[in-house]
């Protein structure tokens, strides 16, 4: 029977606690030989990242024990944390980030000396028994810290080995198959990876020192992504000299183009050891690419240039690592949660499942089913995105009625959304939210071009694309014109500050540690985005002017609808004074806000208990501020200044 109730208060077994229970987060897969290693991020286990073994009986096993996590804090957002070589795993320890190998017997031994280092990206240079990996070195205090490539003993010396410095930022250090060369990637200020890289190949002398070394390919304004050897030692990368991230291969001093299509071969990398391809043998790749906001796992053959797709049914595909001729990568789809898959051509069932994020995704009966969208904007150009209808069997909402819109702004904001299976968005679908999941631009999956449209116009185009998609859902009287809400974090939540303070299609916000105030960000963020602003903004603090226009803190008085914060205390992105500083403000001027800190959060929710109060916190505020009683029993929420509904 079908219950009829407002949009908004239609009860959903999605709930929050759904997100978190027997789930986790799958990163990082890796294959040595047939047994497959892999991370999972658990909530339950206070967001430990746990290493996870699959050998080749089946037997399945954490490496190490609770509470050892396995994470590195280079760049703070970490990746490339460890490595496995013919049985031996290193690994970075999260609590004191040395680098470790794992004992026979189990025990962690120390391969990097104490210090106030971080390490990522480890690769095994066996000639020479030794780990070559990417150092941040935070031993110098009041300045900024440094990037090198090192090379750390495996005698159990402690000894250390400068390899590669003097630019800002390196990644990829690799070892060519006959172990005399080495290549890797290296940025410098104010680019970010997705701006402008180089790619290096250098000989290793005697000592194993890199000597003659060549820049093959990418520059200032060309990001290459993933150099990687083959089993033949011709040295493959990804680069969107093209406007698109392609396939391309160094030989014999010459850069040769693989594969040229209107597709992305790669994404932004804004953690280590981010892999897009692999090599099942010397002549062919395994691989994935994106076209209008959806992944495709395909076969590359590298004898007759082929690229042929592998049908999955998945829309979202990452992390693809090969070896001894099989696969494994991640990947979901509109109805089904992160998988780790195997690929293993020579088997009849070539595609299995080894690992899932969630031990049972949510009724298939109550999911919305993303549509891809692209609309109009107000200056003239197009966006992109994907529209969830609100859904769910057991309700149907009073005649006439519309339905709330929350449209979300993600991270980055040089970022992406997909089509995958998205519990948070579902949480909002199946009690009567519709949804706009935003690709506005700037974001990544529809070329550099579309890319790039937001260097210098961060507050302004992306706004002028959050506010469009509300004009394309309105005027087509799918939402509610009155109960638009928008919400995002990181970057995203700057998007929702300077839509709800510069924009004029939303009466409520959520920003989940979201920049406030440009300037502070640019003052007091951490190395490897503290020049982000350059490009996005404009140099800092040359346009010191501009920073403070486009500031949500410094024009409060525009701002005139409710707000959520919700921020962790421990973020050294961005620092949880930013959203003090809102709500002040807000306070001060008596707009409705609400503050929800969480004291063991750093940046972005790891805990279960705080995943699950952030999302009901902020059903709680919509509810509030729209006038509708959600069917949940949600703690309530502080919020100052509320004395009307004006959404009701």
């Amino acid at each position: 029977m079908t219950t009829t109730a407002p949009y908004g208060s239609w009860r959903s077994p999605i709930s929050a606690q759904s997100l978190t229970a027997q789930s986790v987060r799958l990163g990082e897969p890796q294959l040595d030989g047939d047994d497959c290693y892999w991370l999972e991020s658990r909530p339950q286990e206070q967001g430990r990242n746990a290493l996870v073994h699959l050998a080749t009986d089946g037997t399945q096993r954490d490496l190490l024990p609770s509470p050892l996590s396995v994470r590195t804090r280079v760049n703070e957002y970490g990746g490339g944390s460890y490595c496995v070589h013919q049985g031996n795993v290193f690994f970075v320890l999260d609590s004191d980030q040395r680098v470790y190998q794992l004992a026979p017997n189990g025990d962690p031994l120390p391969v990097s000396p104490e210090g106030a280092y971080r390490y990522a990206d480890l690769t095994v240079d066996t000639a020479r028994n030794r780990l070559i990996c990417v150092r941040e070195d935070h031993s110098h205090p009041k300045t900024e810290e440094r990037h090198e490539i090192v090379a750390l003993a495996l005698d159990g010396s402690g000894e250390t080995q400068i390899l590669v410095s003097g630019a800002d930022f390196y990644s990829n250090p690799q070892i060519s198959p006959d172990t005399n060369r080495l290549s890797w990637l290296s940025w410098q200020h104010p680019n970010m990876p997705w701006d402008g890289t180089e790619c290096h190949v250098a000989r290793l002398n005697e000592r194993g020192v890199p000597v003659e070394s060549e820049c093959i390919a990418g520059g200032p304004n060309e990001s290459v992504f993933q150099p990687q050897w083959s089993p033949d030692g011709e040295l493959f990368f990804v680069s969107d000299r093209s406007n698109w991230w392609s396939l391309y291969r160094w030989v014999d001093g010459e850069v040769e183009t693989l594969c040229r299509q209107e597709a992305e071969f790669a994404t932004p990398q804004w953690v280590c050891g981010m892999s897009t391809y692999g090599f099942l043998s010397s002549g062919a790749l395994l691989c994935c690419y994106s076209r209008e906001g959806q992944w495709q796992l395909a076969h590359f053959d590298l004898t007759h240039f082929a690229l042929t797709d592998i049908e999955t049914g998945l829309t979202d595909i990452s992390s693809v690592r090969c070896a001894n001729g099989q696969g494994l990568f991640l990947g979901a789809n509109p109805t089904q949660s992160t998988r780790l898959w195997r690929f293993d051509p020579r088997l009849e069932l070539a595609l299995f499942p080894i690992a899932r994020s969630a031990q049972e995704d949510p009724p298939g009966k109550f999911l919305s089913e993303p549509q891809q969208v692209t609309f109009d904007t107000r200056d003239g150009e197009e966006a992109h995105g994907f529209y969830y209808p609100p859904h769910n069997p057991n309700y149907q909402a009073p005649e006439g009625d519309l339905p709330p819109l929350l449209v979300v702004c993600h991270g980055g904001p040089t970022g992406a959304t997909q089509a995958a299976l998205n519990v948070k968005i579902q949480f909002w679908t199946s009690r009567g939210f519709a949804v706009l999941d935003v690709n506005y631009r700037g974001s990544t999956g529809y070329g550099r071009t579309y890319r790039d449209r937001l260097k210098g116009n961060w507050g302004h185009t992306d706004v002028i694309d959050v506010c469009s998609g509300v004009d394309y859902l309105t005027q087509a009287r799918l939402v509610h014109p009155q109960k638009c809400a928008i919400r995002g974090s990181s970057a995203g939540g700057y998007t929702v500050l300077a839509a709800l303070t510069f924009g004029d299609s939303f009466q409520a916000g959520a920003s989940l540690y979201g920049v406030g105030d440009l300037e502070s960000l640019a003052r007091d963020t951490h190395k490897f985005e503290s020049r982000y602003l350059d490009t996005l903004v404009g140099p800092y603090p040359a346009e010191a002017d501009l920073y403070r226009a486009r500031s949500p803190i410094h024009h409060v008085e525009r701002l005139q609808c409710p707000v959520i914060f919700l921020q962790g205390l421990e973020d050294k992105i961005v620092p949880p004074n930013q959203a003090q500083a809102m709500v002040q403000a807000l306070t001060k001027k008596g707009v409705p806000n609400a503050l929800v800190e969480f004291p063991e959060e750093g940046h972005g929710f790891r805990q279960a208990k705080n995943i699950e109060r952030a999302l009901e916190a902020e059903l709680y505020f919509y509810g509030q501020v729209f006038g509708f009683k959600p069917a949940d029993e949600l703690p309530e929420v502080d919020i100052a200044n509320l004395t009307e509904r004006p959404g009701a």
